[in-house]
Formats: structure tokens, C-alpha cells, sequence
């Protein structure tokens, strides 16, 4: 951290997206006591067969699935995603992205893996947002693995109602046939590694793993932030 920052962080202090305290000026969006209790998944050490997999056994040909975390929803820890898609905090996703990337290099989760996919935002969001939750997040882990980022192969045509609500099934027919593929040689005979916030019936990326498996040579995989328990 360079002494321009330090003044800004000195003038107005940085806090934890979790507990507020009051950042050092080495951490980045979480306290350290804070990351420390993430309720971590540790998926990226059995990527073919864990909860979260198991969502796509039979219906997608999905290689690999993980997510950093366990996510639920009215928890201390919930902020970080309520920051990051409602807080005007796109920073958070990069720097949740950073960390997911550096904890799943242990399990080489990203071995062979060509491209970063992020989940495509609806017009209406996006420019509601001014940023995609899910791209913020392949930014932080590319600045770790390298990995180059497709933003232009998939697009979603329309808005949906939100998911929060919905049973696995209503999920599901709600998001069928949103996803359209744009430009199927970005993807052709690459290992596309799929990039989302968070995974709770696995309906989003399915219809997104719907939209690109018909792709010449393609290999598909899975990578969220978390992962909600039924």
C-alpha cells in the first residue's frame, strides 16, 4: 500500500464488510479474525463428487464444481455478497475472487482450465448495478491464475423475477432458455470454467451450461463463491 493510500485510509478509515472494524492497511475488504472463521467448503480437494456436484450429475455434462464457501443468507457473513451486489462495492468481488483463487490453487483446481466464464447480467441489472457481480469476481481470480476472462460468448436475453424465493423447480423454469450463446469460437476446444456469486439449486448454471455444451470440444466446469446448504 502506497503513502497516498495510507492518507485516504487515515482520513477515512477502511472497515471490515463483516464485523466493521477498522482495516490494517494490508487487508482487503475482511478482517483477518474474519477470513479466519469463513465457513470454508474445501470442495476444490474432491471436485467431481461433493454437495454441490452432485446439483448437476445427470443433467449437465459438468467436469468440475466448487465454491469457496458456505453461504447463508441472513448471516454475519452474508454481508459480503449483500455488499458487493447492492453496496456499489464491486471491489469486494475482486478481492473475494483473489482469495478464492489463491485457496483453490492448493487443490489445483484450476488445472487445465482454459477460460473464465462469469454469468452474464440482464441489460436492466446491469446498468441498475453498473457492474456484474460474477466478472468482478473472474477479475480477481485472473489476476492470480492468469486466466483470460470471455465476456462476449454468452449473453442473457431478458430479466427474470428474482430466484431468492423460488422452490428448486420454479428456479428452474425460471431461468430456461435465458441464456443465449453469442459467439461459440471464443469457446471451441477450451476447459470453460463457469464464474458466479452464489449456487443455491445450481438452476442459473445449468441454464448457462445448457446454452454452451453443444460447443465444438468444450469442457465445462464450476466455480462460485458459495454455496447455500439445503
Amino acid at each position: 500500500m502506497n503513502w497516498w493510500t495510507r492518507l485516504l485510509d487515515f482520513i477515512s478509515p477502511r472497515l471490515c464488510v463483516v464485523c466493521g472494524k477498522r482495516l490494517s492497511p494490508t487487508e482487503r475488504s475482511v478482517c483477518s479474525a474474519c477470513l479466519l472463521h469463513f465457513p470454508r467448503t474445501t470442495y476444490q480437494f474432491t471436485p467431481e463428487d461433493n454437495p454441490m456436484a452432485q446439483l448437476f450429475w445427470h443433467l449437465a455434462p459438468i467436469e468440475r464444481t466448487a465454491a469457496y464457501v458456505y453461504y447463508e443468507p441472513h448471516s454475519e457473513m452474508a454481508q459480503i455478497v449483500y455488499q458487493l451486489k447492492y453496496g456499489q462495492r464491486p471491489d469486494i468481488g475482486e478481492d473475494m475472487g483473489r482469495l478464492m483463487a489463491i485457496e483453490m490453487e492448493y487443490g489445483r483446481f484450476f488445472e487445465g482450465i482454459d477460460v473464465l466464464l462469469p454469468v452474464p447480467l440482464s441489460r436492466k441489472r446491469l446498468r441498475q448495478r453498473g457492474y456484474n457481480q460474477s466478472e468482478r469476481l473472474a477479475y480477481g481470480i485472473h489476476e492470480i491464475t492468469g486466466l483470460p476472462i470471455i465476456t462476449k460468448a454468452l449473453r442473457r436475453k431478458h430479466f427474470v423475477q428474482s430466484q431468492t424465493k423460488l422452490s428448486r423447480h420454479e428456479r428452474q423454469e425460471n431461468v430456461m432458455d435465458m441464456f443465449e450463446l453469442k459467439e461459440d469460437t471464443l469457446l471451441r476446444n477450451k476447459h470453460v470454467l463457469l464464474i458466479d456469486d452464489i449456487c443455491t439449486t445450481g438452476a442459473t448454471l445449468l441454464a448457462c451450461a445448457d446454452a454452451i455444451k453443444q460447443v465444438d470440444g468444450i469442457r465445462i466446469s464450476i466455480l462460485t463463491y458459495g454455496f447455500t446448504r439445503s
